[in-house]
């Protein structure tokens, strides 16, 4: 058999940077690992061609640059779709992004090294230096369980390291082990678990494919072909080979049933018995297993009832506090903006390239970042809740609902991480392996409602309870984010009876271990997911601002507009001690008013949004309101932006020139009632909770689905469930008005 070509040593090519791969399961603190070795110098992207993430660490140690990669957590090695393919493309120096991997570090749980080994097992194989973390050694002691490293690392032939990653200990420890291996380019003994007539099997199919064409396939390759009926590799081969692959392997396959090692069943036996003879000995367990304080707090935590309250509870406490704690820092981000607004209108003559500044750049992105606090707070409560182990408890909990919705527990985690951000949701889909549940979840996670639409909520509800209201705001708040779960519960269910019928698979879920949350680990992923928020908004809506703003100043001639502004900044400074300085000025503002107002209304903006009142005002809105929704459906969080160069282009500000929330309060109807009432505020809630405006989780969509039909599916689905809730909010609200 030929196997994988061992990696060049590093004397061969001194200026290449070294390849380090970390794998592991889900829960063993693969992540935190990584996270603690690379620090800030983590760069996130996508591998090409596939929607898996890809993180690499640049580090240098020693004078020796390495690349440390972390790929997906996983159970196994048995890819059976095409993104799971890339781990091991990654790990075959298959990968041209990547090049060949010089070391592997596999990271068991210390207390599951058990079921971690399996996928140790398959790592072996590939014939690649390893080095075996057993992270998390502290929860040894307290299950009064020991462990004879040295020994272990005699049976492996690798290094082994006991690490606390979460503690940052044995870290020193396992850069030396590294670098040890990348100098040495030893990998361990390969371990043979099958019997003896599997390899022959694959001695025979690797024959075959020499004949077929195929040249230099690992023996890892050969021995996932012939396990992984109906995989990713099968359909891989079986497509280059249609005439006479196919019938090679089922002939394998059943001369090795009736050798009594039924495929696939043979792997997962054969394996675990490596993995016991390998064990025996070198792990001891008490005869009883104690009861640990993650225990006790299971019971409470897991209960049916109790559990629900508290998650609730937890919740609840989550977006009051955002509130609370935010407020300060948004107060400083609008000193600041006011402060560089007043810097270019103090030494710019009034025209357009002032207003664009002012009122389409500034105002645009500055009503965005002046969010960011919030969003901020948001994601380090879910990184708190992610690194303690609680959220996967939460999974659990609503694995009985997920149940009944014909989804299973695992569709939990998806539309969780969609509360941050649906993009990242939507690809968090892959893990579930039922194609059904996998499309039901990817359709109804643009639901929950994520940090775009949180600048919506926040400036509405400023709009009709005093600030000094935080209970009543943050229970508004948990209403609208509570509101797209509810809704996603029955549009799953019609999923689910409709377009994707069949059974719910069972729920299968490791729940990690509890451990106090890594103040490190959590400022990276808040700052990781901060800035993507930012980058990410921050250009969509500097663009999509200078094009509001474009839209709302053309056609129009605003000489007269630009004359009387002119006029009243320089009498300003009179105003203030002169009573006639100060009449002339409130005569100019309330001119300069019904100019703007007018050219507002005759902009390329105002047409559009006349154009789709008779739509809108069922709902409550105005033109004005239909002009921000129409503006915003690339984004959502565009809206603040739209609104702030809408009422700054009409000057629709009170005498205490308060800014936007000002502007938005005074605003009022032709028939002089305000437009932002309670109903009104909370029916353009409801429709930017369920409406699909965000371009670019709907091309995740496309991605991820491979067809335009479900993209354009939800949008249309979201924005008729949008608008008729809205108008349900609207009508009901009118009634207790």
């Amino acid at each position: 058999m030929s196997s994988a070509p061992p990696p060049a040593a590093p004397s061969e090519a001194p200026a290449r940077p070294l390849n380090v791969a970390l794998i592991g399961n889900p829960n063993t603190g693969k992540s935190t690992l990584f996270n603690a070795l690379a620090g800030l110098q983590a760069r996130v992207g996508n591998f090409p061609g596939v929607t898996v993430e890809k993180k690499v660490g640049r580090v240098n140690w020693e004078g020796r640059a390495i690349h440390l990669i972390d790929l997906p957590g996983t159970y196994s090695l048995a890819p059976r779709s095409r993104d799971e393919m890339v781990s091991v493309d990654v790990l075959l120096g298959r990968q041209a992004d990547v090049g060949p991997i010089d070391a592997v570090v596999c990271i068991l749980d210390s207390s599951n090294i058990e079921r971690n080994s399996y996928l140790l097992c398959q790592l072996l194989e590939l014939e690649l230096p390893v080095v075996v973390v057993l992270n998390m050694s502290d929860l040894l002691l307290e299950r009064g369980m020991t462990l004879k490293v040295e020994e272990l690392q005699q049976r492996l032939g690798a290094p082994v390291v006991q690490c606390e990653a979460h503690r940052r200990r044995g870290l020193e420890e396992l850069r030396a082990a590294i670098l040890q291996v990348t100098s040495d380019g030893t990998a361990p003994a390969r371990p043979r678990p099958f019997p003896e007539v599997f390899y022959e099997e694959c001695e025979r199919l690797q024959a075959e494919l020499i004949k077929l064409g195929e040249k230099d396939v690992p023996a890892c390759l050969v021995e996932r072909l012939l396990i992984d009926s109906g995989g990713h590799i099968e359909t891989f081969f079986a497509h280059r080979h249609q005439q006479g692959l196919p019938a090679v392997l089922t002939a394998a396959r059943e001369r090795l049933a009736a050798a009594g090692h039924r495929i696939p069943a043979v792997e997962a036996k054969s394996r675990y018995d490596w993995v016991r003879r390998t064990l025996d000995g070198v792990i001891t367990r008490p005869q009883e297993r104690p009861e640990t304080a993650g225990d006790r707090l299971d019971q409470v935590l897991t209960h049916r009832v109790g559990g629900l309250v508290i998650f609730s509870a937890i919740m609840l406490l989550v977006f009051m506090t955002i509130y609370a704690w935010a407020e300060p820092f948004m107060g400083a981000i609008e000193a600041g903006q006011e402060f560089v607004s007043g810097l270019i209108t103090a030494r710019m003559a009034p025209g357009p390239l002032r207003s664009l500044l002012t009122d389409g750049i500034i105002a645009g992105v500055g009503g965005v970042v002046v969010f960011l606090p919030q969003i901020a707070f948001l994601f380090l409560f879910i990184a708190l809740l992610e690194d303690c182990g609680y959220m996967a408890r939460a999974a659990f909990l609503m694995d009985r609902l997920m149940t009944r919705l014909g989804l299973s527990g695992k569709s939990f985690v998806p539309l969780m991480s969609s509360f941050a951000c649906a993009i990242p949701g939507v690809m968090a889909t892959r893990t579930i392996e039922n194609h059904r549940d996998r499309m039901v979840t990817m359709l109804v996670a643009p639901l929950m409602s994520c940090s775009a639409r949180l600048p919506v909520y926040v400036l509405l509800i400023a709009l009709f309870i005093p600030e000094n209201d935080p209970v009543r705001r943050g229970l508004v708040l948990f209403a609208m984010y509570s509101l797209g779960v509810l809704i996603a519960a029955p549009v799953a269910w019609i999923l689910r009876k409709t377009f994707f019928k069949g059974e719910t698979p069972p729920f299968v879920m490791e729940l990690p271990s509890y451990k106090l949350p890594s103040p490190r680990i959590v400022f990276d992923r808040v700052y990781d997911r901060s800035r993507a928020f930012l980058v990410r908004a921050g250009t969509l809506i500097f663009a999509t601002s200078v094009l509001v703003w474009a839209a709302g100043y053309f056609p129009g001639d605003h000489t007269e507009h630009h004359e009387l502004q002119a006029r009243m900044e320089a009498l300003e400074p009179q105003a203030e001690e002169d009573e006639a300085a100060a009449a002339e000025l409130e005569e100019l503002a309330e001119r300069e008013h019904h100019v703007s107002a007018s050219l507002l209304e005759t902009s390329l903006l105002g047409r559009a949004g006349h154009a789709i009142e008779p739509v809108v005002r069922p709902l409550g809105w105005d033109w004005r309101i239909g002009v921000g929704a129409i503006a915003s459906f690339p984004a959502r969080e565009v809206i603040v932006a739209t609104l702030g160069t809408i009422y700054s282009l009409g000057g629709d500000v009170d005498e205490e020139n308060e800014g936007l929330r000002s502007a938005m309060k005074s605003s009022t109807r032709a028939d002089g009632t305000p437009v932002y009432t309670m109903p009104v505020c909370l029916s353009v809630m409801v429709f930017f909770a369920l409406c699909a405006q965000c371009a670019a989780t709907l091309m995740v969509i496309r991605r991820e689905s491979n067809s335009w039909l479900w993209p354009v599916f939800t949008f249309v689905y979201m924005t008729g469930l949008a608008w008729l809730g809205a108008l349900v909010t609207y009508q009901i609200g009118m009634q207790f008005v």
